[in-house]
């Protein structure tokens, strides 16, 4: 089946999410570079990322803390300086060859208008918190091809993670495309899982040729 739509996962993808662990680092009163080494620790062991908040302080209680980041006027936020300079130029590449572009990730439903204020060449973005269903649950997959429109052979999910992103895009028959870049991109690139992935990149710049020329176009 021809390829017809291309989906995005959002942090280390499309969002550089080094500016929000920075300001946590900076919460729980640590250097960044000793935040992000805590953070590799975590995913080479393959834990879920929050475990990094307990390695620094025991107990952490996450919601918490966000909500007394968020009252301190340091709350979560995404804005145009935190796209990945590739992001915008790639999706509009794809967009403009006539397939169907969406953004689906696990993230809290605050994405869906951020993305949405900045004009984004896509047609639909989409949140875990919304659709009540995370990665990498079979359901979210699901819950993809219904937003995209398209029979999971005929979409595309972009992702930087092997675990949430390329194994199980790969399990619900869709083009599985490993991103390698960020911390999870990185680490992971080393596993063993990370042979399932259809199409690897470091760049979304190498993208749409990358994908037209393994797949074809629609």
């Amino acid at each position: 089946m021809a390829l017809e739509a291309v989906v995005f996962d959002v942090g280390e993808t499309l969002v550089n999410e080094g500016r929000q662990w920075s300001e946590w680092a900076h919460w729980l009163g640590i250097s960044s570079g000793t935040f992000f080494a805590g953070l590799g620790a975590v995913i080479a062991r393959r834990q879920d990322h929050r475990a990094v908040f307990d390695l620094f302080r025991p107990g952490f209680d996450f919601d918490k803390e966000r909500k007394a980041k968020e009252a301190a006027g340091r709350g979560w936020s995404v804005g145009a300086q935190d796209l990945y300079p590739d992001a915008v130029g790639c999706l509009a590449a794809l967009r403009d060859h006539g397939l169907r572009v969406g953004i689906a990730g696990n993230q809290p439903a605050g994405i869906e208008q951020a993305l949405g204020a900045l004009g984004l060449p896509v047609d639909f973005v989409a949140s875990s918190a919304r659709w009540g269903v995370a990665k990498p649950s079979p359901a979210f997959f699901e819950r993809v091809v219904e937003a995209a429109g398209v029979a999971p052979p005929g979409i595309a999910y972009v992702g930087d993670r092997i675990d949430n992103d390329v194994v199980p895009a790969r399990a619900a028959g869709m083009t599985a495309v490993f991103l390698r870049r960020g911390p999870w991109g990185w680490i992971q690139a080393g596993w063993p899982e990370a042979a399932a992935a259809d199409v690897v990149v470091d760049s979304l710049t190498e993208l749409p040729d990358r994908l037209f020329s393994v797949i074809g176009p629609a």
